[in-house]
């Protein structure tokens, strides 16, 4: 699963790597948790648009939104099966931007943080699903990120990683026509393990109340 990531990017600087409009501001945030809301881009009709979202997708049907914390991921091998995800993923697709995600290795009794992230410290994209809700005059946006089988450089550490989507793909991953579902599973696959960099960090990131710079160093520099 993905249960953690942080974005802490200036916004300018997301904007023209990933080419999308935004109205709003972003605090730069190192621990990102289930249940908040986060940058979110997705195609408007006209253009991409930048928008935030609660990340815990709530599906337009559930009676209560706390459903969202138990979707913060969706698997890409079934995403297209399930009643929930099927419809959006035909038709409410974006991208969810990070600079670094986080997963827990078990060692004993512990369990051990380790950040993920480009060799080019850039920010990225994750595939994402997004819906609307509405019940007793309450209106959320929710997504959820999806995920997928492991590569060489998560595998040590988690059965599973967040699809994350190359520049190249995106257009098609946001195009809002593109409805073949063959098609856009062939998005989701495990990325290229070589662009990929991973170290251990504190366990301060365990904590969602925990914030700041010092959560993403390598404990062997703390």
């Amino acid at each position: 699963m993905c249960g953690r990531f942080s974005l802490f990017e200036s916004i300018d600087s997301l904007q023209e790597q990933f080419n999308f409009e935004y109205y709003g501001d972003l605090d730069p945030r190192y621990n990102i948790a289930p249940g908040q809301d986060i940058l979110t881009v997705f195609h408007n009709g006209e253009g991409r648009e930048g928008v935030k979202m609660r990340w815990g997708f709530i599906p337009f049907w559930a009676d209560d939104e706390k459903i969202g914390y138990k979707m913060i991921n969706a698997r890409a091998e079934t995403v297209d099966e399930k009643a929930s995800f099927k419809n959006a993923l035909k038709k409410r697709r974006c991208l969810i931007l990070t600079d670094g995600f986080y997963e827990w290795k078990k060692e004993g009794n512990q369990k051990q943080p380790f950040r993920f992230g480009m060799k080019d410290k850039k920010p990225f994209a994750l595939a994402g699903l997004w819906e609307n809700w509405s019940k007793n005059g309450k209106e959320i946006t929710s997504c959820t990120i999806i995920t997928t089988a492991p590569n060489d450089v998560t595998r040590n550490v988690h059965d599973r990683m967040p699809v994350i989507l190359p520049e190249d793909k995106m257009e098609m991953w946001l195009d809002r026509s593109m409805d073949k579902t063959d098609e856009i599973k062939k998005l989701l696959v495990p990325y290229q393990a070589e662009l990929m960099d991973c170290y251990e960090v504190s366990t301060a990131i365990n904590s969602a109340k925990n914030e700041g710079e010092d959560l993403i160093l390598p404990i062997n520099s703390l």
